[in-house]
């Protein structure tokens, strides 16, 4: 595998096949972009998008963009085609929607395995962050995390889980605070996803929020999902990116708590005392892996 590079809190999808959004995409306040080939493509368009992403990899890549280009699925037999266009040293790894089983993680990993071969790049190279987004996939969704060491991130997609459980998403733009209770059926599959992601140490991130326009919506859905234990969410428009990095970044008072909790946990431990107590709170072993993880999260080494 390639040397470790920072987990994303966001990725902003960019459509394939607009040539002048790609080259817009350059100048973007952020790092992390998704060139996407899948479902913001029409069927009509799909071998043009293809063409066009790979001929703008190398741009975004000299911009300092970190790229994972979204493949269109195994089933939809493009995933091949698609993957030997976008595989290059360019990439940090490519997403793909609709994995369902392990088997078809195996099927991503032996045509990236030959794309990278052709590439002259080194096998292993490429991550993959695929999409959990249907009920076989939420039932799946730990063993496919860990059925590949290419797998560092993951994706909950709400809108293809819904479409594939025949349910309507109920989110009440008058009522976008309460989102948790207005979806009662994304519930459990954001959850599951959620724990299965963090139990095989994948970086998971929450679906898009559809509605751009609607930031108090968007800070909301992102609220929930860090409730729940996501470590970012995906972007669809450029204005989603501050709320969604404002969400999910620790501010200053939790770094700083953060280090304070493991300063007086090593001060304790070179003294030999086992009770341990910050600001009148007792700091225990979860407290001390909560500290970790913040700081962590904040690419802060201890």
């Amino acid at each position: 595998m390639t040397e470790a590079i920072p987990n994303p809190r966001t990725l902003l999808f960019v459509p394939g096949n607009q040539s002048s959004m790609l080259r817009k995409a350059a100048s973007f306040d952020t790092r992390w972009l998704i060139p996407d080939l899948e479902d913001s493509v029409p069927s009509r368009e799909k071998d043009a998008a293809r063409a066009i992403v790979a001929e703008h990899i190398p741009l975004l890549a000299k911009a300092g963009k970190s790229l994972v280009p979204r493949v269109n699925s195994i089933s939809s037999g493009l995933a091949e085609a698609d993957i030997n266009a976008v595989v290059s040293k360019d990439i940090a790894g490519i997403s793909i929607g609709k994995i369902g089983t392990p088997n078809e993680v195996a099927v991503v990993e032996r045509l990236l395995k030959h794309a990278e071969e052709r590439a002259d790049i080194p096998v292993g190279h490429t991550t993959i962050l695929p999409w959990l987004e249907t009920a076989e996939a939420v039932i799946n969704a730990y063993s496919i995390c860990k059925s590949s060491d290419r797998i560092r991130w993951a994706a909950f997609g709400a809108e293809d889980f819904s479409a594939d459980m025949g349910i309507q998403r109920t989110v009440d733009e008058a009522n976008t605070a309460e989102i948790d209770t207005l979806e009662p059926g994304l519930a459990y599959p954001r959850a599951a996803v959620a724990i299965a992601a963090r139990a095989a140490g994948v970086h998971v991130l929450d679906t898009p929020y559809t509605r751009f326009r609607d930031p108090e919506g968007l800070r909301s859905e992102a609220m929930l999902a860090k409730s729940i234990g996501y470590k970012g969410k995906l972007a669809i428009h450029p204005a989603q990116l501050e709320t969604i990095e404002s969400v999910f970044r620790p501010d200053e008072n939790e770094i700083e708590r953060a280090r304070n909790v493991l300063k007086v946990a090593a001060e304790a431990e070179d003294e030999g005392r086992g009770s341990i107590a910050l600001d009148g709170e007792m700091i225990d072993m979860p407290v001390i892996l909560r500290a970790r993880n913040i700081l962590r999260d904040s690419g802060i080494a201890e």
